[in-house]
Parts: C-alpha cells; structure tokens; sequence
C-alpha cells in the first residue's frame, strides 16, 4: 500500500445558534484537513479544527511541507510519519500550533487509512478497552452569553436528555456573577448531577487563587482551564488552594507540556485533544502516560466527537468524552448518542469520512 495523493481541503460549518465562553465567539466552525488516497483505493480522511481563522496556514503547512514527504510512502508506518513530519522543515516555523494542527490532520488521516486496511474500527485498533461504547458529559447548554433563566433551562434539559454530567462556562469580568449563575445551575440540577466548570484561561493567578475556592460549595467536578495554560507553577499554586481538581489539556500541544503538569501532580484531569496535540500517535502517547500516572484522560470536544469516542471506546485511560452535539449532519456516519453514552460504530476507519454532499456543500478550498 503505497501513498499516491495527498488533498487539502477546509470546510466552513454554521453551528446551530451563536455561543460564546469567556474568551471565544463562534457562529461556525472551520475543519482544514486532508483526504490521502493509496493506490488499492483506500481514501484516509484527518482534519483539525477552528473558529474559522488560520486555515490557510494550516492547510498550506500540509501542502507545502507535509505532503512530499508522505507520497509514495506506507500510510501503515504512522510512528515514523510522525517523527518524520514533526521533524521536518515545519519545526524551525513552529513546533506548536498552526504545524500541530496541521500533523495532528495528517495523523488522523494514516489512522484512518490503518484502520481501514486492518479492516477494523480504530476503537478495536487501539486497545478494544469498552466494548464499543464510551459515556460523555454535555457542554452545549452551558455558554457564557446565556442568560440565567436560559442558562438553567438549557442545562436541565439535557440532563432530561440523559446525561448524568454537564459543564457550564464562567469567566465574567466580575466572578461574583459567576458565583450567582454557578448556584442558580446547581440549584436546578440538584447533588446527583456532575457539574464542571470552565474559564477558558480568562483569569490570571491572583485571581484564580481567589476565587476558586469560593465554587467549592457547590461540588465541583473540575475547574477547567482557569488560566495560561503553559504556566505549570501557577497551575501547581493553584491545585493547593483549593479541593476542587484542575482540568486543562485542549490548549496542551505536546506530550512533553503534559508531562510537566502531571509529573508536578498539579491537574486531576488531562483534556487531551486530537486535533491539538498532533494527532492520534502523540494523544496515544500522552493517555499511556497518564494512566501510569493514574490521572483520567477526558478529551476535549474539537474533533466534533468522530476520533475521540473510538478513543474513548479503546483506552483504558478514558472515562468519558466532551460532547457538543455540532456538525454530525457533515459525516457519512452521525454519532449514535443514547442517554449520553456514545455506541461508537464498527465501521473499518476513525469514523472521519465526510458526508458526499455535505462535503460539497460547505467546502471553500
């Protein structure tokens, strides 16, 4: 099996209404990805994912530099395209970011293409752990530009739904309001309902340091996020001041940047994601390394769910997964949700292919 064409490709998807947490807005999500063919036939699909902005430098990465290394090559062999990409001239631009994001598209794409040529779903490729299923937790009725009395609805009908756990944004300018809208939630939800909360790195230390703890009454899951997420030491000073366990990991680009906060014992949850971290070789990588750690990987939601819940279904060090419902009319295969669980499919693949149509439809380069 050999690599005979490489394709670049960047959707553009409208979500379903306007959302926004405490440093983002979004009204549509950007997919820069990649369709590689063999010549047996097999087409891998990978994509990483925006708010619509830097897909062209993502996607140019990919062409320009990625690309002549693969054609020609066995997609099969994605520990050494791994090393070979992230080593490549990309690295002197950049071993962060825009070139992550762009391996981590690449990646995905071999996977798929393995997968499909063990004639295999990639939850069964990497370790078959859940039998085909994963729970999830729900974030689409948590968003910081909701009012309370939506904010409050929102998040009990999706436990009506089935979920058993949720996550709200927070991250005002003032945290007593944040205070107020995280008691209104667990007031409605009552004790029996997971309830994490996410800042988005909107605070600095001083302010993490105080004002976490003042969520505690409210039995918190997680704090998500609470500030940048490269200050290791901050995060550390942090995990000390309060009970409630540190989450990060969506904007954690590396396996060596992980390590640094689990070897410090200072995060209760690795958000690790996909689309981020360079792919399914380096998430695989960083999982193993938090299970020896002990420390649960919950992967953040980017990949819109399709790569994550067959890791979830495959790894040991998988929970649950993030759910935000979006964008499941663009896939050949919608995800199969019930009473929160993901029943992840059998189809060969990492379940990235495109839906024909919708593929057409949304494409912009």
């Amino acid at each position: 099996m050999k690599i005979v064409q490489v394709e670049s490709f960047i959707l553009r998807v409208p979500i379903p209404r306007l959302v926004t947490d405490a440093f983002n807005r979004a009204d549509r999500w950007g997919l820069p990805g990649v369709l590689v063919r063999t010549d047996d036939g097999l087409v891998g699909t990978g994509y990483t994912s925006t708010l619509s902005h830097g897909d062209e430098a993502i996607t140019r990465i990919i062409d320009d530099v990625y690309t002549p290394l693969l054609l020609g090559e066995d997609p099969r062999d994605t520990q050494r395209h791994w090393e070979r990409l992230y080593w490549s001239d990309a690295h002197w631009v950049g071993r962060l970011g825009v070139t992550q994001m762009a391996l981590a598209a690449v990646d995905i794409a071999l996977w798929d293409l393995k997968a499909q040529a063990c004639e295999l779903p990639l939850w069964r490729l990497v370790g078959g752990h859940k039998a085909g299923s994963v729970p999830s937790y729900n974030t689409d009725g948590g968003w910081l530009n909701f009012e309370v009395p939506r904010l409050v609805d929102e998040m009990t009908a999706i436990v009506e739904q089935g979920w058993t756990g949720v996550k709200m944004k927070i991250g005002k300018p003032n945290p007593r309001e944040d205070v107020a809208r995280v008691a209104a939630v667990r007031a409605a939800l009552g004790p029996d309902v997971d309830l994490m909360i996410d800042v988005n790195q909107r605070w600095d230390r001083t302010r993490a340091l105080g004002w976490a703890h003042r969520f505690e009454p409210f039995d918190i899951t997680w704090l998500e996020e609470p500030m940048d997420p490269d200050d290791v030491e901050g995060h550390a000073r942090l995990a000390d001041a309060t009970h409630i366990p540190i989450a990060l990991g969506e904007h954690v680009y590396s396996r060596t940047a992980f390590r640094d906060f689990v070897s410090r014992g200072n995060v209760g949850y690795l958000q690790a994601d996909v689309t981020r971290l360079g792919g399914i070789t380096e998430w695989l990588a960083v999982a193993e390394m938090a299970q020896a750690h002990h420390v649960p990987v919950v992967p953040h939601h980017a990949d819109m769910m399709r790569v994550h819940q067959h890791l979830g279904a495959g790894h040991a060090a998988v929970p649950m997964i993030e759910c935000i419902p979006w964008l499941q009319e663009v896939f050949a295969e919608p995800a199969d949700i019930r009473q929160g669980t993901f029943h992840v499919p059998d189809t060969p693949g990492a379940s990235t292919a495109f839906d024909d149509d919708a593929f057409a439809r949304y494409r912009v380069a």
